[in-house]
């Protein structure tokens, strides 16, 4: 009989979020699961670790029909640091991250504490992919993607992933029946422009809130951003390796000498 796989799930918007639920119970059906996820929600964390303040973990049970569920004191990347030295006792074949209340399509991967779990996992030689819905609703409805989630998670398993990559996986708020298929796309050329809005406490002392809006530069038809307008659940492979091969030539050609 061939053994289950184990499979690791965390997140960004806490362990008792609907997303990460959901993720759960779909994960149920595929293996053997841990849940290591932060304790509150820790959403746009990046990278971000926790080195100047102490740790903590804690066993939960929110569902009887889960292995083990922790929840942590730190960030995303936290969880997944502990799960993997501290808690398994084995290398999981499987990081799912998510799934996030809102898109990290385009720029978004970079500020995603979704994203940054599972490429942490990836850095650990675990196969991961990040999960996010299109709807920043506490109560999004996570049902419609469930089928799709157990589809490339499944193919991950079977297939494993080329080294060094991460999927990026963004859902769109869609019916299941109203979603067009999948496709492997770039991440598309975007940006945010910032405004601070700056305020007054009562006390009279200045404070700024971030706002701003999303400017997608990309027309390309191949990109994370036109398939979620267009119907389509997006599948981007990313990288840890942030060298920009295609800049060493230039570069080799600067006068660099001391």
């Amino acid at each position: 009989m061939n053994k289950k796989p184990l499979i690791l799930v965390t997140n960004d918007d806490g362990i008792s979020a609907p997303g990460i639920r959901a993720l759960i119970d779909v994960m149920k059906q595929l293996g053997n699961v841990v849940v290591v996820a932060p304790d509150s929600p820790q959403s746009a964390m990046g990278h971000a670790i926790t080195i100047n303040n102490t740790l903590f973990i804690n066993k939960v049970n929110f569902d009887s029909k889960v292995k083990e569920e922790y929840s942590c004191s730190g960030t995303p990347v936290d969880c997944v640091k502990l799960a993997v030295n501290e808690i398994l006792k084995q290398k999981p074949d499987l990081c799912v991250s998510g799934v996030n209340h809102g898109s990290n399509s385009s720029i978004n991967v970079i500020y995603s504490g979704t994203m940054s779990a599972a490429v942490e996992a990836g850095i650990e030689g675990i196969p991961a992919i990040g999960f996010s819905l299109l709807d920043y609703d506490w109560n999004a409805d996570f049902e419609p993607i469930k089928n799709s989630i157990k589809t490339i998670a499944s193919q991950v398993l079977e297939n494993g992933l080329p080294e060094g990559v991460i999927l990026n996986v963004n859902f769109p708020k869609l019916k299941e029946k109203e979603l067009k298929g999948m496709k492997v796309c770039r991440q598309a050329k975007a940006f945010w422009k910032e405004e601070f809005d700056k305020r007054k406490t009562p006390q009279g002392k200045d404070y700024y809130w971030l706002t701003g809006e999303f400017i997608n530069q990309d027309k390309g038809e191949d990109t994370d951003e036109w398939a979620l307008a267009n119907g389509y659940i997006s599948i981007v492979p990313v990288q840890f390796d942030l060298t920009a091969h295609h800049a060493i030539q230039k570069l080799n050609t600067y006068q660099f000498n001391l």
